[in-house]
């Protein structure tokens, strides 16, 4: 069955702020890898598990018409508040139950949401919305952040570890051991004979300190951590944030530093018709 998260409010609003948008150069791959089978105007992109609308937005520019996807009402919210194209719109809706007709889009989409689906089924809708030649393109990332600062980086992340390691034990039982792993599962139940498989592709992103610890803080794990023990989860953000902060030795949260993203990811083209 399908898992259901960051539907509240306040974790939606957190979600906006702190969640990174794929980089544009991850978005042109999938757009040169649809553009191998379908010429001419790209008609209909459908974006799952969309959440406030980041990654969405970005198609915008090479589609007549771009639809993002989410269960959360407090998600849709954000995304319909926030300046985006006229040609962008958001719907309530499943991922297992996609509001579409059958050979209609020429890309499903699904940006960090996809290990919460029930993946048979949304495979299955998926299959039967693709036109021939549509593109099945599922992006995500790692907790593992990096941190690049000057000449600190190697204590920054050695504090970073120890982060990510207090948090690791709430991992949720669905997402199993690792997400690569998760999404190479999905990516092998997927019957179309033309697909690829990528894995830790690098993108660096500068934001504050305090965003970076807002980021991690968006995670199913540490949010996992946080509805165990608040008072603990607020505690581990503060010595973390203070650590962090006298390792650069900076005197503010809001010096920026460098957050490496490990991106893994597969595409996969639904077979033309013969």
């Amino acid at each position: 069955m399908a898992q259901r998260h960051f539907e509240g409010e306040a974790l939606a609003k957190s979600y906006q702020c702190y969640r990174v948008s794929p980089p544009q150069d991850l978005i042109d791959e999938v757009l040169d890898y649809l553009r191998k089978t379908i010429q001419g105007d790209l008609n209909l992109a459908v974006d799952v598990g969309c959440g406030s609308g980041q990654g969405t937005k970005l198609l915008a520019p090479h589609f007549l018409k771009v639809v993002g996807l989410d269960i959360s009402p407090a998600q849709l919210k954000i995304a319909n508040a926030d300046e985006h194209a006229p040609n962008v719109s958001y719907r309530e809706s499943p991922a297992e139950d996609l509001p579409f007709e059958d050979e209609s889009a020429d890309l499903v989409t699904s940006m960090t949401a996809a290990h919460w689906f029930d993946h048979p089924r949304f495979l299955k809708e998926a299959d039967r919305i693709l036109k021939p030649g549509g593109c099945l393109a599922l992006l995500s990332y790692t907790l593992d952040f990096e941190l690049e600062y000057e000449d600190r980086s190697p204590k920054l992340n050695e504090i970073c570890q120890e982060f990510y390691a207090t948090v690791l034990p709430f991992r949720k039982t669905y997402l199993g051991s690792s997400s690569v792993k998760l999404y190479k599962k999905i990516h092998d139940m997927v019957s179309y004979k033309e697909k690829e498989w990528h894995e830790c592709r690098r993108s660096r992103v500068r934001m504050p300190l305090s965003s970076f610890i807002g980021l991690v803080e968006t995670f199913a794990t540490y949010q996992g951590f946080y509805e165990n023990d608040p008072e603990e989860a607020r505690r581990l953000s503060k010595t973390t944030t203070e650590r962090l902060m006298e390792a650069m030795g900076a005197s503010t949260p809001d010096t920026e530093l460098v957050v490496v993203v490990k991106y893994f990811y597969f595409l996969a083209s639904k077979p033309q018709e013969s």
